[in-house]
């Protein structure tokens, strides 16, 4: 008798924490369609529905909460974790896992989705001219843009630091990363511009007029070299970061570590690099791992400055024309694959990283 009270109970209990999360998500799917079909003004629906977010969202994991706590111990430190982690796992599972694998399956289709090609698609990428500038291109981003976005950082944050101007100098050289990399290439567009048998308005073409050279066509005529000027422009906002990352390594370097090197007869560059480089080694790769996804990814700035014309195209760039300009799903999702499969070992390297050093 008493073992079927205890199942009852159980049982009971059960049933009215799973009621009240449910009853929870139904008032609030409820209001949801209320605000979908409501004839507010514009403005009062966007008010109200920010507001409800907001207390929705407090509300529901609320109740997800309350309904671990009405369960023993050993069972609230198995649940809770679920409850606060659960939520965002299942976000991101439908906004990036599951495009992602819908991705790789279209990636073996024709360009209508309908026709399974197979590995077609891939070999396609290796071997189209346009795909194989693309990727060649992405390779001189990644080489020119990395290394010298991480050379001139590191060497910017130990000039800064010896220097009486360093906040000054840190906030001059970090001010780019506080605009996009659109509103960047619209400014680096008005550096580069050209304008054949005219007065030059760019700042560039005006600079060499000044000096008595002829103005050049820096974006479309000097081919290949047109790409590097493109990763001026990731190397004036990237600096920056690299700079800030940079700086607060070398800060945490011991000082008397320094002072006994330089007693013991060691110069500037022997304490760099038998001791600077080994302490902030970690930080450093880090860094060129993080400034590498950005190149392999890098899409804004040439599709503002040239729209990947004049063989300055990325594998982002044709991403964007196979997909959403000539409706080649099959292309489109084999070089969104490529991409990924670039920038996964560079982030492996990363998580690494941040385990050894007891990030996570």
């Amino acid at each position: 008798m008493e073992l079927q009270t205890k199942k009852g109970n159980a049982l009971r209990l059960l049933l009215v924490t799973l009621l009240v999360p449910a009853l929870n998500i139904a008032i609030h799917w409820l209001i949801f369609m209320f605000f979908r079909d409501s004839g507010l003004p514009p403005v009062a629906n966007a008010v109200l529905a920010v507001l409800w977010g907001a207390l929705g969202i407090y509300s529901i994991y609320w109740s997800f909460n309350w309904m671990v706590e009405q369960y023993p111990d050993q069972w609230q430190r198995r649940l809770l974790p679920f409850v606060f982690i659960g939520p965002a796992v299942l976000l991101l599972g439908w906004l990036l896992v599951l495009p992602t694998i819908r991705t790789f399956w279209l990636s073996f289709f024709d360009a209508s989705s309908v026709d399974f090609v197979g590995l077609s698609n891939y070999a396609a990428v290796f071997t189209d001219r346009l795909l194989v500038t693309a990727l060649r291109n992405n390779l001189l981003w990644v080489a020119f843009g990395t290394v010298a976005c991480v050379s001139l950082g590191l060497l910017i944050a130990i000039l800064a630091d010896r220097s009486s101007f360093e906040k000054l100098a840190k906030g001059i050289i970090f001010m780019p990363m506080a605009i996009s990399f659109v509103a960047a290439g619209v400014i680096w567009k008005f550096i580069y511009y050209y304008q054949p048998e005219q007065q030059q308005i760019g700042l560039l073409n005006a600079i060499v007029v000044a000096f008595g050279g002829e103005p050049q066509a820096w974006l479309s005529m000097i081919q290949p070299w047109n790409n590097l000027f493109l990763i001026v422009i990731l190397i004036w906002m990237q600096t920056g970061f690299a700079m800030v990352i940079f700086s607060a390594a070398i800060k945490s370097i011991p000082e008397d570590m320094l002072e006994a090197a330089r007693m013991d007869g060691a110069g500037e560059f022997r304490i760099f690099f038998s001791i600077m480089i080994p302490y902030i080694s970690g930080t450093l790769l880090s860094v060129t791992t993080t400034i590498i996804v950005f190149t392999l990814k890098i899409f804004d700035v040439v599709m503002i400055m040239t729209g990947g014309q004049y063989n300055t195209e990325v594998v982002a760039t044709q991403f964007y024309r196979q997909l959403f300009m000539y409706q080649n799903a099959g292309y489109g999702s084999t070089l969104a694959i490529v991409l990924l499969i670039a920038v996964i070992p560079v982030i492996i390297i990363n998580l690494r990283q941040f385990r050894k050093e007891g990030g996570f």
